[in-house]
């Protein structure tokens, strides 16, 4: 079993930064592919970015990149997204989610969800 907890969602103005954290537990931790996705109101749920340290992958969607950076510590079993320029379109809750393969995350197919953080960019 693996717990997700987000963590440094708020207000803020267009073109501010913000970096959200996600702290796990569990042992498998480290052998997870760990991703961020977004949801705005009335959209699906979209695909950010996501990290897997076993093969030393690193994806991020087109939307972002550029702007937002995904980063991890094993050591800390946390993975950070930090979001630079942020517009309001930005604007959404913000999830953590583990699964055994970046695969799956980028198609959507988690194992585990943490509960969510919500940013508000204004502009």
């Amino acid at each position: 079993q693996v717990h997700l907890v987000e963590s440094g969602g708020g207000s803020v103005q267009a073109g501010d930064s913000l970096r959200l954290s996600c702290a796990a537990s569990g042992r498998i931790f480290s052998t997870y592919a760990i991703g961020w996705f977004r949801q705005a109101p009335g959209k699906e749920r979209e695909f950010i970015a996501c990290n897997s340290w076993i093969v030393s992958a690193t994806y991020v969607a087109d939307s972002v990149k550029g702007r937002f950076t995904i980063s991890r510590d094993n050591a800390k079993n946390t993975v950070s997204l930090q979001m630079n320029s942020l517009k309001p379109e930005d604007t959404a809750v913000y999830y953590c989610a583990a699964a055994p393969a970046t695969s799956r995350l980028r198609n959507r197919d988690a194992e585990y969800w943490g509960q969510g953080t919500r940013v508000t960019v204004s502009s």
